[in-house]
């Protein structure tokens, strides 16, 4: 049955990412065509977007890179989650941690994109036949807040709003949650911005929390929130401590130092870190 479970867990974790499929393409008029960039860029996103409407589809193919896709160096077309495969493994890591040593608590991710991070949370809890936790998936489904440089000064000039390929209906994550089989009562959603739905959300115990809000605003918002609600052995999780370190890192800076907090913050790759609750 471990053996099962383990292997079942690294295909899941594969094909979120992209792994499985060596997906690699550059889709015009997808979601790494669209946003900022040079004039031909944007011409070939609209041209990609034009032939979407008659269900044709406009790619040229790039060399599939595994050790990229292992670090979530690089933006996959197709898969539901950008974030590699050691991101999937600490994530692993971090929920069958606390399966184990039953520290109490829901899961919860902040700023989803097409879901993939918490479709695997889902599916750690499903192979582990646990039924008495749940995966909250907060996000606007609308991509990131324009920057408010006055009350948060670290994101001056922050252009992730322009970004359309960043924002990802709710319909179609509950959509890709369906084709893992993984969607039931046991998945919330939390629609909106986080200074909206965090304060008011019906969440007790959390035993994983992961940020991936990459500015300072979305970060210090959801930490600020659910942080005091993290069980005591659980997971802090943030995908953008190294990426965007002067903004999502700044501010997990700013709150460790006002709490006190001294727990050792640990790499799991260029771009995301972790520490365990003491």
């Amino acid at each position: 049955m471990t053996a099962a479970r383990d292997l079942y867990l690294d295909l899941i974790k594969r094909s979120l990412t992209g792994a499985l499929a060596e997906d690699n393409d550059t889709v015009l008029g997808g979601a790494r065509s669209r946003g900022t960039g040079s004039v031909l860029k944007r011409a070939g996103h609209t041209a990609g977007s034009l032939a979407s409407r008659f269900n044709l589809e406009i790619a040229y193919k790039r060399p599939y890179d595994a050790q990229r896709r292992e670090n979530g160096l690089d933006w996959p077309s197709r898969a539901e989650s950008m974030i590699g495969l050691r991101r999937m493994d600490n994530i692993q890591h971090c929920v069958e941690t606390v399966i184990a040593d039953d520290v109490p608590g829901d899961l919860i991710e902040t700023g989803v994109w097409r879901g993939g991070a918490c479709i695997f949370m889902r599916s750690i809890l499903k192979a582990h036949g646990v039924t008495d936790r749940k995966v909250w998936v907060a996000d606007s489904f609308e991509g990131l807040p324009k920057p408010n440089a006055a009350v948060y000064a670290a994101d001056a000039g922050d252009t992730h709003h322009l970004w359309d390929g960043l924002a990802v209906g709710v319909q179609q994550v509950r959509h890709n949650f369906e084709r893992y089989g993984l969607l039931d009562d046991q998945v919330e959603f939390l629609v909106g911005w986080f200074k909206d739905t965090l304060p008011v959300a019906p969440l007790d115990k959390l035993a994983v929390a992961r940020l991936d809000g990459d500015m300072y605003e979305s970060t210090i918002q959801a930490i600020e929130v659910l942080y005091p609600k993290l069980s005591s052995g659980g997971f802090l999780i943030i995908d953008d401590f190294g990426s965007h370190a002067s903004q999502a890192g700044q501010a997990i800076h700013d709150y460790r130092a006002q709490h006190g907090i001294t727990d050792e913050i640990i790499p799991i790759d260029d771009f995301g870190a972790y520490w365990r609750k003491s």
